[in-house]
């Protein structure tokens, strides 16, 4: 519409009330030519901070002294709130697990009567700021399932699943052991899914901000779960889905997450 000279005619033409400088990073010096050139006319100006890579993210701004910041990775889970989300942990799981009890036996009882092998199965995990842990599930495949394949995703049709397996991953009734890592302090009812060591060591050297999803702990089922993205899906779009948990997370969106879980997150398509 003009050059940086015009703005003032162009505010009077079209009854301006707002200008937002949105000029890329590489053009931050023009900032001041513009800004000095609004200072006679009775407009509000803003700055949008060119920050493409960090779209997932929720900025904000913060004073220190007198001088604002613009915040470009802020964890909401501190303070008070992480003392509320581990209280609401302890509680729902020790409830839960009373609860399920009766079905975790039954589940342990035809493990043992249909296959061969330990009736749990352990995997490290990386959680919260990246620390590993033992993972726990009812085990749902046979023995030395990676032996040959070594550390490889589930897929469909997957052949390395017991009997009883293909059940309890299709209804993800395998991962309700982690109720277990709940109580120890190494999960979360809600987060982000936890992944394993030598999966991470790939996806942080090709997909941007991966490792922005340990900033919190991980969890038995999570926002990008209930929205479908589980399984052999787009690590991309999990992750986009991650970030919006941890920079819009509230007591009530876990609640939701968890009510959600019962009617979209338990069975699912991509559940195998």
């Amino acid at each position: 519409m003009g050059k940086f000279e015009d703005l003032p005619n162009l505010i009077a033409q079209y009854s301006v009330s707002h200008v937002f400088i949105a000029l890329p990073m590489n053009r931050y010096d023009d900032v001041r030519n513009v800004y000095e050139i609004l200072a006679d006319t009775f407009v509000d100006v803003r700055l949008a901070a060119d920050v493409p890579e960090l779209a997932g993210l929720a900025l904000s701004t913060v004073d220190v002294d007198g001088m604002p910041l613009i915040s470009l990775k802020e964890n909401p889970h501190f303070g008070l709130n992480v003392m509320f989300k581990r209280g609401m942990d302890i509680v729902l799981s020790l409830v839960g697990f009373i609860l399920i009890s009766p079905l975790l036996v039954c589940i342990a009882v035809l493990i043992k009567l249909t296959s061969r092998g330990p009736v749990f199965y352990t995997q490290e995990r990386c959680g919260l700021n990246g620390k590993s842990f033992q993972m726990l599930k009812f085990r749902s495949m046979k023995m030395d399932a990676e032996n040959a394949s070594g550390a490889v995703w589930a897929a469909k049709n997957d052949d390395r699943r017991t009997i009883l397996g293909t059940f309890l991953r299709k209804t993800s009734i395998d991962e309700l052991p982690q109720l277990i890592n709940v109580l120890r302090g190494e999960m979360s009812l809600v987060g982000p899914r936890p992944e394993r060591p030598v999966f991470i060591d790939k996806f942080r050297k090709t997909i941007p901000n991966y490792m922005a999803r340990h900033t919190v702990k991980a969890g038995i089922t999570g926002w990008a779960q209930v929205h479908g993205w589980r399984g052999n899906t787009s690590l991309r779009k999990r992750l986009q889905y991650d970030l919006y948990y941890i920079t819009h997370w509230t007591p009530w969106m876990d609640v939701r997450i968890l009510w959600m879980t019962i009617f979209n997150g338990m069975i699912h398509r991509n559940a195998y």
